[in-house]
């Protein structure tokens, strides 16, 4: 099997009815045949302390404030990566993570309404300054998205928010991308197979072409 000559950190970002958990769980199963270190991960619920607050943040089952919301997704973000993303970089792994950083982002800024360099500023400081080598952002309509999770039943918070949320969420995640050139955009309305096929070439390609192999 193939090794990588230093660890590499990709993140899957989409709305919430993206097909994105779907990407993440076919990536893994088509990439690691061929490498000899990948982990799959995801936030929040990465680490033991996440696996907690994931309960907390995706039930809600009490009143959260959009800051103290934030500040638990923080919270998963310090211990994922004191926990599980630094020291499993250091063992040259290729990590896939379900959100990472800019999901706070998006969803805490542009969907919550939370000043964008102070959540920014906070990502920063929870991973060490520490940032994702390679983004894969799932697009799709939020009519489509918010349809699968009316379809799905089982709703977590977020989930159970009306449409005009997850339109302002494509919009942050439009708005964030749009210049970054370490974002890879899929089309969500593909085919769950053919989804994470083109992202394996996709990512295969990013590695041949910076030399990682």
């Amino acid at each position: 099997m193939t090794r990588l000559k230093k660890g590499i950190l990709v993140t899957v970002e989409g709305i919430d009815g993206s097909g994105k958990s779907s990407l993440v769980q076919n990536l893994y199963d088509l990439i690691k045949p061929e490498l000899a270190n990948v982990l799959l991960t995801k936030e929040p619920g990465g680490s033991q302390l996440g696996k907690h607050l994931r309960t907390i943040l995706q039930e809600q089952t009490i009143p959260i404030t959009a800051k103290a919301e934030f500040l638990l997704f923080a919270a998963d973000r310090a211990q994922h990566f004191a926990e599980v993303i630094i020291p499993t970089l250091a063992e040259n792994t290729l990590i896939i993570s379900d959100r990472l950083c800019d999901s706070s982002v998006v969803y805490q800024g542009y969907g919550r309404g939370l000043d964008l360099a102070t959540i920014q500023a906070i990502n920063i400081w929870a991973m060490n300054g520490i940032k994702p080598d390679l983004t894969f952002y799932v697009r799709i309509d939020p009519k489509i998205a918010y349809q699968r999770l009316v379809d799905r039943g089982k709703l977590s918070a977020f989930d159970q928010e009306p449409l005009e949320f997850f339109e302002k969420l494509v919009e942050g995640f439009e708005q964030l991308y749009q210049h970054n050139k370490e974002v890879i955009i899929l089309d969500g309305t593909l085919a769950p197979h053919e989804l994470a096929q083109k992202a394996k070439n996709e990512l295969i390609g990013w590695i041949q072409r910076h030399k990682l192999l």
